[in-house]
């Protein structure tokens, strides 16, 4: 096989081990006395909601909601699929994230309230509180994208300007709550998947307005003024551990990057290839994580250690860009630009990353591939690999040597997944 086929072999069945239509049905329970409501948000829930909708008995009431990103939908019979606003959230996830608010409400203690939860939903399911304009929410999530905080903090603050996140939906009402969740987080912690609508949220207030002080983030009037007063006790905390009604939501981590990784190294393990995983929690500076992983690949090539080649280097985890330049490109393509600045041509060695849900960052593509040539190939064609790094235009880049790897929405999401494998 060749090594273009193999690394985009590694990415497919990283893949599969993450597919909702697969890995829902095993945790499906019993229908309940009374009504099975399913709510959701993130990438996978249109998937999710579907293997839902196979899964249930045909002759137990089903109904529901579920919010996913611009094109991820799907066409279902019991529960209604809404695309929204993605990574900044829109006025379509607000109006159905009250009412999917408004129907868990309405849930005795006979019901079942089963969310579907998975990477994304932080902006899809966008529900702000009294004095927050959507306005404002969707201007300090672009600050905050560009500004290179991580997922875990972003959510701090989307958890503290929000009704329905960081516990809020799964103590609207009484009724029992089972939440599946797909995480696309370092760490797999529920409370930061979708900024935890069924999980106690352990940040507070000032942790928030830390973040946006530590990433020189300065927010609308509104959100401000809000953070503020939370930090001074004028506004209730979010949902804490412990707090009650807690006992009866469950929430099951149905899908994991580090199982996906595990996918791909037993597809590569297969093929000949040793498999060097460096884990799911890699994170930093993508340009930066790059370079860590070119000097690895070097020792391989070199020195035949710590494994003697064929390798593949695996990694997963959620980079993060700090936007400096006005091109175009996400978390993926700007690893993948950097790495091949930093091989220079190695012989035999490829690379691909790519974003599980098919969207590296806001492009059309899930990532791209690097391979020996790829930077004479660039040359001939009169770009220039680090004025183009500078500018955060890895889109643009692979673009034109015609290395995008392009999906189209999966459906899934389990964060990035990254090959290195030298021959």
């Amino acid at each position: 096989m060749n090594p273009r086929e193999l690394v985009a072999g590694s990415f497919q069945a990283a893949l599969s081990a993450a597919n909702p239509l697969v890995i829902v049905p095993p945790h499906l329970p019993r229908p309940p006395a009374g009504r099975t409501l399913v709510v959701g948000a993130g990438k996978a829930a249109a998937a999710m909601a579907a293997a839902v909708e196979a899964g249930w008995p045909a002759d137990a009431p089903l109904e529901g909601v579920v919010i996913t990103r611009y094109g991820h939908g799907l066409p279902l019979e019991r529960i209604r699929v809404v695309e929204a606003g993605h990574p900044v959230p829109d006025e379509a996830g607000e109006a159905a994230a009250r009412e999917i608010l408004e129907r868990t409400r309405a849930l005795g203690p006979d019901d079942l309230l089963l969310a579907v939860v998975s990477g994304g939903g932080s902006s899809l399911l966008s529900l702000p509180v009294a004095g927050v304009a959507m306005a404002d929410l969707k201007a300090v999530t672009r600050d905050l994208l560009a500004s290179g905080a991580p997922i875990q903090d972003m959510n701090t603050i989307r958890k503290h300007l929000s009704v329905i996140q960081g516990g809020r939906l799964a103590l609207a009402s009484p009724a029992r709550v089972l939440a599946l969740v797909i995480s696309d987080v370092t760490g797999d912690d529920p409370t930061h998947i979708a900024s935890g609508p069924c999980s106690p949220d352990p940040t507070t207030f000032a942790d928030a307005l830390q973040i946006l002080e530590r990433y020189r983030v300065r927010p609308p009037a509104s959100i401000a003024s809000l953070l503020a007063r939370g930090a001074a006790g004028e506004v209730p905390e979010s949902p804490k551990p412990g707090s009650p009604g807690f006992e009866r939501v469950e929430t099951r981590v149905i899908a994991t990057a580090h199982a996906s990784l595990m996918a791909a190294a037993a597809y590569l393990q297969g093929r000949g290839v040793t498999p060097l995983v460096l884990g799911d929690s890699v994170t930093g500076e993508s340009r930066e994580v790059a370079k860590v992983h070119g000097a690895i690949a070097r020792q391989i090539a070199q020195h035949a250690h710590p494994f003697r080649p064929p390798v593949a280097i695996i990694s997963g985890g959620e980079t993060t860009v700090t936007v400096r330049g006005q091109g175009k490109g996400g978390r993926c393509s700007e690893f993948l630009l950097s790495l091949a600045i930093d091989l220079a041509g190695m012989p035999r060695a490829w690379a691909l990353a790519a974003d599980t849900d098919g969207i590296d960052g806001a492009e059309s593509n899930a990532g791209a591939i690097v391979a020996p040539d790829t930077l004479a190939r660039a040359a001939a064609l009169g770009l220039d690999a680090r004025k183009m790094l500078d500018d955060n235009d890895g889109f643009g880049f692979f673009g034109a040597v015609g290395d995008l790897v392009v999906t189209g929405p999966t459906r899934t999401n389990v964060n990035d997944y990254r090959v290195v494998l030298v021959q």
